[in-house]
C-alpha cells in the first residue's frame, strides 16, 4: 500500500507515496539543529513577542509519522518573496530519505495582531491527493501546517518550531594555496555605490545572509603548500580537478549542505578569474577563485575579490550566469536586455549592458549595483526543490538537458552586422572525439567592435544538438569557467573573422554523440549589445563502425572518464585512471587505428607538462613532465595531421606549439624552433585567408621569442 505524507485518513501518520531512492539529506536533518549551529539559542526568536514586531519569515521543522518536513516561511522581514516551500524526508530508523519538495507561491496572509495565517496551492515535486497547504502561527506556539484536498478534505498535519531566520545553512570549507590571501571583507561604501544602497560591512558569509542562508566556514583556512612546484603556480583544469577530488575533507558521494572552494594562485589562462567544477560525482560541490587575477588590496580589487567569491559559489548553488537563466529547468525569465542588464552577483561586471540607450560596461555596473542577488535569484536559494540546489544533487542547470527548439530559431530580423557560423567534418567514426570550428564574421564592412570569446566553454556562444532520436540538448561545458576581463576585437574588411575550435563531444551530461546517425547544430552567440546571433544549421554524421575493430576502438573511447580526459587534455588524477587505462589500450593494441591519434594527443600534452597533485597533508606533489614521451607521441599527431588524417587545423596548431616546447625540455632548442618553423608552413600550404596566416606567423614569432627566454 502506498501512501501520500501530505495526506492521511484517521491517522495522523503519513507514508510516502513514491519512494525515492539514493538521496540522503543534509545533516541538519540529521542532529535537529542547522548543520553550522545557526539555530542555536542565540539565534532563536523569543516567541512571546508580538508577530508585528517579529515577524514569522524562516526555517521552521517538524514531523509527522515517519515523515519530517522542513518548512520555509517567506512573506515578511528582508527582501520577502512571498512564498512558503518544504522539503520532506522519511525517517526510517537511523536512516533519513529525501521524498519531495513543494513550493506555494504568491500565498494569501491574513494577519492579526495574535496570528498570522498563510494558504495557498502548492507545486509538488510527486503527485499529491492534497496539494493545498495552510500554515497557522501563534505567539509561545510552532506553526502549523495543514494541508488538505482541493474541495476542502484535510490532509495531514505537521506541528513545526521554529528552527533559524537562515532559510538554508551551508557549511563552506576552504583551502589557500601559499602566498596567496583569502578575501576576509569589503565595506560597499569605500567607493560610490547606488544612493538607495545602505553601505556596510560585506563578507562573502554576510553577502549571503542578505538573501536568507547561513553560510560558515568549516573550520579554519587550509594552506596548501607549494614549494615543490617551484615557479609554476598555474594550475590546470584537470589540476583543479584532481585537487578537489582529494582534498574536500567533508565531501562524501551524497547531496549535502556542504561546499569547497580552493584559491588558487592562477588558471592556465590569464583572463580567468573562478572557475565552478562540475565534474561525476562532484556536481556544483566544488569551486575555484584565482588570485594573481583578482589581488590586491586598494578597494576596487576588494570589491571585485567579494563579487568573484559569491559568484562562484553562487554556481554551487545551481545559479546560472544572467544571460542563461531562460536556459534552466525550469526555465526562469531573464532580466533586462536578455539578462545582460541584470545588477547582480551573477552577471558579468564588463557584460552588464541595460537596454539602449542607457549606458553599459563596468563604470556603469558598479555605480548602480547595490551588492545583492535578483529576486528571481533569492527565490532560487531559498526556495528551490531540494535536489535542484543542494550541493552533490541535480547536476548545473538540470534538468535543464533537453531545451526548447524555439531558443535557437532564426531571428525575425537581424541588424546586429555580425554571421556565426559552424564548420566540422561530414562524417565521424564512431567514438571519434567531435570537434566544431566556430566563426564570427562582419557583414558590416565599415567594422565591428566585438567580444572574442567564441569557445562555447565561456558561455559567451551556446550549441545546440539535435541527436538523431529528435531530442534537443544543449552542449554545457564540464568545467564553469568565468572570464571577467573585456576581450575585444574589431572585424574590418581587411580583418572579417575570428575563428575558435571546441571538443563538444563530452559535457556535464556525458556523451553527446553516442549514438549513430545525423545530427544537426545550432551556435547562439551573445553581443555585447545583447544580441544573440544565430548560426545555419550544421549538419554532421555518426557513422556506424566498419569493423569489429571500429567498435572495440569507439568504445573505448565512449566512457565518462575518457570524455573528461580530451576535455582536460589529460590528467594524473586518480579519479580518471581507468579512462587513461582505455586510452592506453588503445595505443597498445590498436596503434595504427585512426583514434589512435586522438590518445596520442591527450597523453602526449599531459606528458609535455608537469602535473601538480594536492596530498591530504595539503602540500602538492609535482610530477615532473616527460618531454622524450611527449616528443614521441605528439611527433605522430602532428605527422598524421600534416596528412590530412588526423586533428582540425586550430588542434594541430595546439599540438605542434606544445611539441616545440616539448623539444626545448629536452634541451633541442634548434629543433623546438624548427617545429614553429614548420607550423607555419603547414599552415601556409593549406591555402587559408591571407590574414589568418599573418596572424598564425605572428603568433609563431612570439612563441619562438618566448622560448629563447632563459
Amino acid at each position: 500500500m502506498t501512501y501520500d505524507p501530505t495526506y492521511q485518513e484517521g491517522t495522523s501518520v503519513a507514508f510516502p507515496e513514491l519512494a525515492m531512492k539514493g538521496m540522503a539529506p543534509p545533516e541538519e536533518v540529521e542532529n535537529g539543529t542547522d548543520s553550522d549551529g545557526l539555530a542555536a539559542a542565540g539565534e532563536q526568536i523569543d516567541s512571546r513577542i508580538a508577530l508585528s514586531e517579529r515577524g514569522v519569515s524562516g526555517l521552521y521543522r517538524g514531523t509527522s509519522g515517519d515523515f519530517q518536513l522542513e518548512l520555509r516561511v517567506d512573506v515578511d522581514g528582508s527582501r520577502p518573496m512571498n512564498r512558503l516551500s518544504g522539503d520532506l524526508f522519511r525517517v526510517t530508523g537511523a536512516t533519513t530519505t529525501y521524498f519531495g519538495s513543494f513550493i506555494v507561491n504568491s500565498p494569501t496572509v491574513t494577519r492579526t495582531a495574535s496570528s498570522v495565517t498563510i494558504e495557498g496551492l502548492g507545486e509538488y515535486t510527486w503527485s499529491t491527493i492534497a496539494p493545498q497547504v495552510k500554515v497557522t502561527m501563534s505567539p509561545a506556539a510552532p506553526a502549523t501546517i495543514q494541508f488538505s484536498t482541493t474541495s476542502g478534505s484535510p490532509g495531514s498535519i505537521y506541528i513545526c518550531p521554529f528552527v533559524s531566520s537562515y532559510f538554508r545553512s551551508v557549511q563552506w570549507e576552504q583551502d589557500s594555496v601559499v602566498d596567496t590571501v583569502p578575501f576576509v571583507s569589503y565595506n560597499t561604501g569605500s567607493l560610490p555605490q547606488p544612493p538607495n544602497s545602505l553601505s556596510r560591512e560585506l563578507t562573502v558569509s554576510k553577502a549571503y545572509a542578505e538573501a536568507g542562508i547561513g553560510l560558515q566556514t568549516a573550520g579554519l583556512t587550509n594552506i596548501v603548500d607549494t614549494s615543490a612546484s617551484g615557479t609554476d603556480t598555474r594550475w590546470s583544469a584537470s589540476e583543479l580537478h584532481a585537487a578537489m577530488v582529494s582534498n574536500f575533507s567533508l565531501w562524501e558521494d551524497v547531496p549535502q549542505w556542504k561546499v569547497y572552494l580552493i584559491v588558487a594562485t592562477s588558471y592556465e589562462r590569464d583572463d580567468v578569474r573562478g572557475i565552478m567544477y562540475d565534474q561525476q560525482g562532484l556536481q556544483r560541490q566544488g569551486c575555484a577563485v584565482f588570485y594573481d587575477a583578482i589581488q590586491g588590496t586598494d578597494a576596487a580589487r576588494q570589491r571585485a575579490q567579494l563579487r568573484t567569491y559569491v559568484h562562484e559559489l553562487g554556481h554551487c548553488f545551481n545559479l546560472l550566469h544572467s544571460w542563461q537563466k531562460d536556459l534552466a529547468d525550469p526555465p526562469a525569465p531573464l532580466g533586462p536586455n536578455g539578462g545582460l542588464g541584470d545588477l547582480s552577483w551573477m552577471n558579468y561586471v564588463q557584460n552588464y549592458q541595460p537596454p539602449p540607450p542607457a549606458p553599459g560596461g563596468e563604470a556603469a555596473y558598479w555605480a548602480n549595483f547595490p551588492f545583492q542577488f535578483t529576486d528571481s535569484e533569492i527565490i532560487h536559494l531559498r526556495h528551490a526543490f531540494y535536489r535542484n540546489i543542494t550541493f552533490g544533487g541535480n547536476a548545473f542547470g538540470v534538468g535543464a538537458a533537453e531545451i526548447d527548439p524555439e531558443v535557437v530559431r532564426d531571428r525575425t530580423e537581424d541588424n546586429s552586422g555580425l554571421k556565426l557560423e559552424l564548420r566540422s567534418k561530414d562524417v565521424y567514426a564512431y567514438g571519434e572525439p567531435v570537434v566544431v570550428e566556430i566563426k564570427l564574421s562582419t557583414t558590416d564592412l565599415r567594422g565591428k567592435r566585438v567580444h572574442s570569446y567564441l569557445h562555447p566553454d565561456d558561455e559567451m556562444v551556446q550549441i545546440a544538438i539535435r541527436k538523431p532520436s529528435g531530442s534537443t540538448v544543449l552542449y554545457r561545458p564540464m568545467i564553469e569557467h568565468c572570464v571577467d576581463e573585456v576581450k575585444t576585437i574589431t572585424l574590418t574588411s581587411e580583418h572579417p573573422a575570428i575563428y575558435d575550435s571546441a571538443y563538444i563531444g563530452y559535457g556535464r551530461e556525458g556523451q553527446y554523440f553516442a549514438e549513430t546517425g545525423h545530427y544537426q547544430l545550432r551556435a547562439i552567440y551573445i553581443a555585447q549589445d545583447g544580441s544573440r546571433v544565430v548560426s545555419p544549421t550544421l549538419t554532421l554524421q555518426v557513422r556506424s563502425p566498419y569493423t569489429a575493430t571500429d567498435e572495440e576502438v569507439g568504445e573505448l573511447f565512449m566512457g565518462d572518464e575518457q570524455g573528461q580526459l580530451l576535455k582536460l587534455l589529460g590528467s594524473d588524477s586518480e579519479a580518471l585512471k581507468h579512462g587513461n587505462e582505455a586510452f592506453d589500450l588503445v595505443l597498445d593494441k590498436h596503434s595504427e587505428h585512426p583514434l589512435a591519434v586522438y590518445a596520442r594527443l591527450v597523453k602526449g600534452i599531459n606528458a609535455q607538462r608537469t602535473f601538480k597533485k594536492l596530498a591530504v597533508d595539503k602540500v602538492v606533489k609535482v610530477r615532473e613532465a616527460k618531454p622524450r614521451e611527449s616528443v614521441a607521441l605528439l611527433s605522430s599527431v602532428v605527422d598524421d595531421s600534416t596528412a590530412e588524417k588526423g586533428v582540425d587545423n586550430i588542434t594541430l596548431n595546439l599540438a605542434m606549439r606544445r611539441l616545440a616546447r616539448a623539444h626545448k625540455e629536452t634541451g633541442d632548442l634548434e629543433r623546438a624552433e624548427a617545429t614553429i618553423d614548420r607550423m607555419v608552413e603547414v599552415f601556409e600550404h593549406k591555402q587559408l585567408k591571407p590574414y589568418i596566416v599573418q596572424q598564425i606567423t605572428a603568433d609563431a614569432e612570439a612563441e619562438k621569442a618566448e622560448l629563447n627566454e632563459a
